[in-house]
């Protein structure tokens, strides 16, 4: 049934009226129970806007919560929330408290008061419980946008997906589409071999050793740790420290170099878009030197605000913690701009370059950042192995963070003296494997033509981007010019982790939930989103898959 101004009416369950709902697991409200829905987009909007208002999510203790939101080309004091209702012409409308009341399902009500008993109305507005808006004429829906042509080829993508197994499996009977690797990339041949050859044939712990294999392994850990410093664009192998992943490579920073240089009244930088591996530590080191933590905020398109950026630097800025690509919003930050701002004011930057590396080449030189740190599994290579690099003279006055084997030069009760860079930062048996298959994998990388490989990634996040507009209902969040291949999104009245099982039974393989990203999400009004992310051997046929499945959905729901 349609009202009067073109909306669909809506029954009590998300559905349309009169009209079984195949379903129904899959749409729930978006929020929890006491937390306001968000508001949808016009139909078939591409985006979501960040929320202007303070109702959007609730602050999040110890100065991390999500920053507050100035629109584009606002002055800094713009970054104050909006008074509620306020326009907002990025896309769909911010979550207010005058924001139209919520359906049980998590939909918005087209009609403005739909859904609200007439007894709860004044006589005079009984009439709009229909939904429809009496005083304008009937209206047709949006047309659907048609689907994108496909981008144009120059990269061998299908000589690339040879070369990892499991893109030729099936899962709940039909090929896999890998659209997880945000959350972690698959492994060619030549890593799976690596490490599987250094177990069976290759055993050895490094260093020290006098025998033949001992020798073979320190050649093979010291020569993965060229390859990193390659990938990074660094010629010296002493700023190259060995860590689990990018998590532990900011905690050693924030515990080392956090400790000895943070004091009382000290700030700490931090944007909103950033994972939490780069917020946590920053809240814990800040709590115990009694610094603060203060958000950089985010622009309706998912940009970092770097007016308010701009703002916020002073002499007590210590340290800027910035990612070079968002794991959320896919946004690529100016970071070498930012960072040479950082400097101004004495300030040292740590970049969390996990979600980048993979994406597109990485020069640390002209970044300028004073650390940078990635996770080897977000680039093809095995989980437990990660880099930390920085600035030979920054690490050289850090003290060492863990005590014991590897990170000595000599011991007595009396003194203990350490081993030279990068040694002293890599207390005990390292993941010797692990580096095999970080070898490995950045020796495989390295193989690629990367321009054309990052040229392929471009072109099909344009072209997914594109595709999914056609699907009714859904919404993207964050849209920022030159964004990796990061698509979070929603789907009205659908419950992120029903959507995402269902997509799992189609063998497409995304994530749900908050993605270790809160105060990201929660700037945007919502807790939850599905997000598909690509890679290099990603294909146009995977993003169809991808947006037919939805379409689907969305028919399903509504026919």
């Amino acid at each position: 049934m349609t009202t009067p101004d073109g909306f669909s009416a809506i029954g009590l369950d998300g559905h349309s009226a009169g009209s079984p709902n195949p379903l129904a697991a899959l749409f729930a409200p978006l929020s929890p129970p006491g937390l306001p829905s968000p508001a949808p987009a016009a139909a078939n909007s591409p985006s979501v806007a960040p929320s202007a208002s303070p109702s959007a999510a609730p602050a999040a203790p110890d100065s991390a919560a999500a920053a507050p939101i100035a629109p584009p080309g606002s002055s800094p004091s713009a970054a104050s929330p909006a008074p509620s209702g306020a326009p907002n012409s990025a896309a769909a409308a911010p979550v207010s408290p005058s924001a139209p009341p919520a359906s049980p399902s998590g939909l918005l009500m087209p009609g403005g008061m739909a859904g609200l008993p007439a007894a709860t109305l004044p006589a005079a507005l009984a009439h709009t419980v229909t939904g429809g808006r009496y005083w304008l004429p009937p209206q047709s829906p949006p047309a659907t946008p048609a689907m994108p042509a496909p981008p144009p080829g120059g990269f061998d993508v299908e000589a690339v997906r040879r070369e990892f197994p499991q893109l030729h499996r099936e899962v709940n009977g039909r090929p896999l589409v890998w659209l997880d690797n945000g959350a972690t990339t698959l492994k060619p041949r030549q890593v799976t071999e690596a490490v599987s050859e250094h177990y069976a044939m290759d055993t050895s712990n490094v260093h020290r050793g006098a025998h033949t294999l001992a020798k073979q392994a320190t050649q093979v850990y010291e020569e993965g740790r060229e390859e990193a410093a390659k990938l990074l664009g660094t010629q010296d192998t002493g700023e190259i420290v060995f860590v689990r992943g990018a998590t532990e490579a900011v905690n050693l920073v924030a515990q080392t170099w956090g400790r000895a240089n943070l004091g009382v009244g000290d700030e700490i930088l931090v944007s909103a878009a950033e994972h939490h591996s780069n917020l946590v530590p920053w809240q814990l080191i800040a709590k115990e030197r009694r610094a603060r933590v203060k958000p950089i905020p985010l622009l309706p398109d998912g940009q970092l605000d770097q007016d308010a950026y701009r703002d916020l630097l002073s002499s007590k800025t210590k340290l800027v913690a910035l990612t070079h690509a968002s794991n959320v919003l896919g946004t690529v930050p100016p970071v070498a701009e930012m960072t040479a701002l950082a400097h101004r004011y004495g300030a040292r930057v740590l970049v969390d370059g996990a979600q980048a590396v993979s994406h597109f080449p990485v020069d640390v030189g002209e970044l300028d950042a004073d650390f940078y740190a990635f996770s080897g599994h977000k680039v093809f290579a095995p989980t437990g192995i990660g880099v930390l690099f920085g600035k030979r003279e920054v690490l050289e006055a850090m003290p060492p963070w863990q005590g014991g084997g590897n990170m000595i030069d000599s011991v007595s009760f009396e003194e203990t003296t350490y081993a030279p860079l990068p040694h002293r930062l890599e207390a005990g048996t390292g993941h010797i494997a692990g580096v095999a298959g970080l070898r490995a994998a950045l020796r495989y990388l390295g193989g690629l033509d990367r321009e054309a490989a990052t040229a392929h990634e471009e072109q099909l996040t344009q072209y997914a981007m594109g595709a999914l507009a056609t699907v009714p209902g859904l919404r993207l969040i964050g849209t920022a010019p030159g964004k990796i291949g990061v698509l979070t999104f929603l789907m009205d009245g659908a419950d992120p982790m029903a959507l995402a099982g269902m997509l799992d039974q189609q063998g497409i393989a995304v994530r749900a939930g908050h993605h270790c990203a809160q105060p990201a999400l929660a700037a945007y009004g919502v807790t939850s989103a599905v997000r598909a992310s690509l890679a290099l051997y990603n294909t146009v046929q995977d993003v169809d898959a991808l947006v037919a499945a939805l379409q689907g959905a969305a028919a399903s729901c509504t026919g």
